[in-house]
């Protein structure tokens, strides 16, 4: 009783200093993770067995932690260390892509190829953001898409808010038709054992469709003040060409090889039986064996500070874990249901919606995680029913708020910088009924779908 108490208290806690931002989020985390070791393990349970299996240290010398020769893993308890080596060798390979000047060659070439019409280059770049946020941290493809966006609206003369704002909601949706798309995706997949192929198809699908809604949403509310510019009155001759972006020719070609053999590397990973740790490690030896002197520059560049995050948060989680507490939750869940797996989905979706637009979407979906485990377990329904809502709350869910993802945040100070301030009420006025629209059409085709 002391240990869940304690496990208890440490997670709201950490919870609640996330969210106030006093400190950086990667040391309250860390320091939450010590405290859960100390007290909750140490004090409360007494037990170094709870700390072995949280730490999860030996799952790095198992054949199937690097290949899992088509067979589904178990659900990990603890550090999840696949999600952490996988999203580090993918953060080394996009650094390589950005140095080369990739992404803003990228978006300069769409830009040309729709001869600088700034509907046009709207809507393309929204279906941009979705295709490059299903292979992409969310976060990287808004920081080259928003400053690409930001200096194309002072050269065309339009608003870029409108612009980026619906960029940022297409990253959002892009990621969660992936395992790899999103942070919670990750952590899902790596956990239960899911594949990239397997979210493909089903939350993919489901993505694809709000996609085409969405995009007729933004067009319908951002068309009037978009086509107030003056790209008519812009020689496109003057602007630059999308070739002075390159920065290296061989390194652009290598880079762009890499990420193809990436995406292959993983849609194939299932039948391959190459886990996501095996294919991050070897796509982030190859990006720095083929960046010579400039290897040590991507290493730094490495966010540090979210794998921190996730060590600390998968700790913390792991006490809830091991003191039960996450069981009774799953088993409140399932009495308040009643058996209704209707009932049941539209807890999830919602349930990690809301909460997802307030808080970090990523310890809620670790959070999450056992107690569908057990829920599955318990009411006898199919977990990925439940990890298929999960996954569509929690990944769209962040986009409804200013807070609510990092692309959010990314895209509004993006948008800061060459002065057009997002306030609170100009992003929700345009996000949460897109958030709204999304969750309604998920929430329709999980029980149309999987209910029978």
């Amino acid at each position: 009783m002391l240990a869940q108490v304690l496990a208890i208290i440490i997670f709201l806690a950490m919870f609640l200093l996330i969210i106030l931002e006093i400190w950086e989020r990667q040391w309250i985390t860390l320091a939450c993770g010590l405290l859960t070791l100390l007290l909750v393990f140490g004090l409360g349970m007494h037990s170094m067995g709870a700390i072995m299996r949280t730490l999860n240290l030996q799952s790095f010398f198992t054949t199937g932690f690097w290949y899992a020769a088509g067979e589904s893993s178990e659900a990990s308890s603890g550090i999840n260390w696949q999600t952490i080596i996988f999203i580090a060798g993918m953060m080394i390979m996009v650094e390589g892509m950005a140095h080369v000047g990739f992404f803003r060659w990228l978006c300069m070439r769409i830009a040309k190829l729709v001869k600088y019409k700034v509907i046009s280059i709207f809507l393309t770049f929204m279906v941009l953001s979705f295709v490059l946020a299903m292979f992409i941290d969310s976060i990287t493809v808004i920081l080259f898409l928003a400053a690409v966006t930001v200096e194309l609206s002072q050269l065309l003369k339009f608003n870029p808010v409108p612009m980026i704002l619906s960029e940022v909601f297409c990253a959002n949706l892009g990621g969660s038709a992936t395992m790899c798309g999103d942070p919670p995706n990750i952590i899902i997949g790596t956990s239960l054992g899911y594949s990239f192929s397997d979210f493909l198809g089903h939350t993919g699908v489901i993505a694809i469709v709000c996609l085409l809604v969405i995009l007729v949403y933004f067009y319908l509310i951002f068309k009037k003040e978009l086509s107030d510019n003056g790209a008519d009155s812009i020689d496109t001759a003057s602007l630059p060409s999308p070739e002075s972006a390159i920065v290296s020719k061989k390194g652009f070609i290598v880079s762009t090889v890499i990420f193809l053999l990436a995406v292959v590397l993983l849609v194939s990973h299932a039948s391959t039986g190459l886990t996501v740790s095996c294919i991050g490690t070897f796509i982030a030896a190859i990006t720095l064996i083929t960046s010579g002197k400039n290897a040590l520059t991507l290493i730094k560049k490495i966010d540090y500070h979210t794998l921190l995050f996730f060590i600390g948060l998968f700790v913390v989680v792991g006490g809830l874990e091991q003191t039960g507490v996450l069981v009774l939750l799953a088993n409140l869940i399932g009495k308040i249901c009643g058996g209704n797996l209707y009932l049941m989905i539209a807890i999830i979706v919602w349930v990690s919606a809301v909460a997802s637009a307030f808080i970090d979407n990523i310890p809620f979906a670790a959070t999450m995680i056992p107690v569908i485990n057990s829920l599955a377990a318990t009411q006898g329904v199919d977990l990925s029913i439940l990890a298929w809502s999960l996954a569509m709350g929690t990944d769209i869910g962040g986009s409804a708020t200013p807070i609510g993802a990092s692309a959010n945040v990314v895209g509004v100070a993006t948008a800061a910088k060459s002065g057009h301030i997002i306030k609170w009420g100009r992003y929700c006025k345009a996000m949460v009924p897109a958030t709204v629209i999304v969750m309604i059409i998920a929430t329709i085709m999980i029980c149309v779908r999987y209910v029978h």
